[in-house]
């Protein structure tokens, strides 16, 4: 009895394995993602390298925050490891808040944050927190001089493009049979930035700047 027991319950063994590797193969290897992103950086100086208009000794800065559709595209190498990246343009001013408080220094500064991280989820059934860490490039496409550095003589403001460092943690949760799920994500960059401000051809001020932004995403997912 206890020998035809072991072979009934090893038959069934076998039988619900294919099942269950169609199952999750039924996930799908791609997942898209449909965000709304409010990106929170920091921007305060950390360095000041070159100042010829005086500058005062008290000057601090900020970047303001902004909201930004954003597009996640992800690849599962394995159900729990995965690989993503995402796309988006984020704007910002930069304004002081100490020295010459309420002053625009920077505007309209465009930035693409290229980022690709290595995330690893944790299955527990249809809700499925994560963690990721991995590379970002910040790539500056447009600065302009802030409306405060224009009566100083002020033509041109740059910032430099910078490779840094990014973390994550989110969950996503399925709401149906046919990959559509809803999902949370916060990422923190480590990252800086040079802005220079440049009257005519002649270097006026070089600051370096903390950015180090919160990124936080809410909305749609769908793995196919």
């Amino acid at each position: 009895m206890k020998t035809q027991f072991a072979i009934a319950a090893a038959l069934a063994a076998l039988s619900t394995t294919p099942a269950s590797a169609q199952d999750a193969g039924n996930q799908g290897r791609w997942q898209v993602k449909a965000l709304a992103t409010a990106v929170l950086p920091d921007g305060k100086i950390t360095r000041v390298d070159e100042d010829i208009v005086g500058l005062p000794a008290t000057l601090q800065t900020r970047a303001n925050d902004n909201v930004v559709p954003t597009l996640a595209v992800e690849y599962f190498l394995a159900d729990s490891v995965s690989v993503e990246t995402i796309c988006c343009i984020t704007q910002h001013d930069v304004d002081a808040t100490t020295g010459l408080p309420g002053a625009e220094l920077v505007a309209d500064a465009k930035v693409i944050p290229a980022t690709v991280t290595v995330k690893y989820h944790v299955p527990m059934g249809p809700v499925k927190p994560y963690v990721g860490v991995g590379p970002a490039y910040f790539l500056w496409i447009d600065a302009k001089p802030g409306a405060a550095t224009v009566p100083l003589g002020v033509t041109k403001t740059t910032l430099s493009d910078e490779l840094g460092l990014a973390v994550q943690a989110g969950v996503d949760v399925a709401v149906n049979d046919s990959g559509l799920g809803v999902t949370l994500d916060a990422k923190r960059y480590f990252i800086d930035t040079t802005a220079r401000w440049y009257a005519g051809s002649t270097l006026a001020i070089e600051t370096r700047h903390k950015l180090d932004p919160w990124v936080l995403s809410a909305g749609l997912a769908w793995r196919f």
